[in-house]
């Protein structure tokens, strides 16, 4: 939701310009400017975080991808929705795109037939992150998908599930949250959870 603009009685959020009343006669600082913007800024919207483009890919046409795809765009991913099968949903992506570094690549569905293929085809290039979603107490049907096709062990092992972080999440909405957490802590290299250190 878009916040109100200013109004005079809102106070102001900027902070005061330094006092030039007095001629500066300390030494010219040479040091690299520090571009970074403040971290109260970026959290109350008022300055841009500078964090790179990155992507999310949700693949298949799933409840649990229509919220991860919302709340992505949110937090500011570039969001792309693969369904192979072009009858389930029109403005979809039919394979999977061309990714680099900044992707996350999450497989929404483990039961659909399509599962091996855009696994591998995800895997075949230098995405971030790939994951499927599933039960940990189970073996998950990417390893035999994948093992068909003729993928390594090793790039099967890139594969992450369960894909979010452990909240108890049930349902759609729920998954997604945890999802996008755990990617985001991923992305930072904290473990997540409520620690601070």
């Amino acid at each position: 939701m878009a916040m109100p603009p200013s109004t005079p009685s809102t106070p102001s959020t900027t902070r005061p310009a330094p006092d030039t009343s007095t001629p500066d006669t300390s030494t010219p600082d040479t040091s690299t400017p520090d571009t970074a913007a403040d971290p109260c800024d970026v959290a109350h919207g008022g300055a841009d975080s500078g964090q790179q483009t990155r992507t999310l890919v949700a693949v298949f046409a799933t409840p649990v991808a229509d919220f991860l795809l919302r709340y992505g765009a949110d937090a500011g991913f570039r969001t792309l929705l693969v369904e192979p099968d072009e009858k389930r949903v029109a403005d979809a992506l039919t394979a999977m795109p061309e990714l680099d570094d900044t992707a996350d690549v999450v497989v929404t569905d483990h039961h659909r037939d399509e599962l091996g293929v855009v696994l591998r085809d995800a895997l075949a290039q230098p995405a971030r992150w790939v994951g499927v979603m599933g039960n940990p107490k189970h073996t998950g049907p990417h390893v035999a998908a994948l093992q068909a096709l003729g993928v390594s062990d090793e790039d099967i092992a890139r594969v992450h599930r369960p894909i979010g972080l452990n909240i108890g999440s049930r349902t759609p909405p729920e998954i997604a949250i945890a999802t996008l957490a755990g990617l985001l802590a991923d992305r930072n290299g904290r473990a997540g959870g409520f620690e601070f250190g």
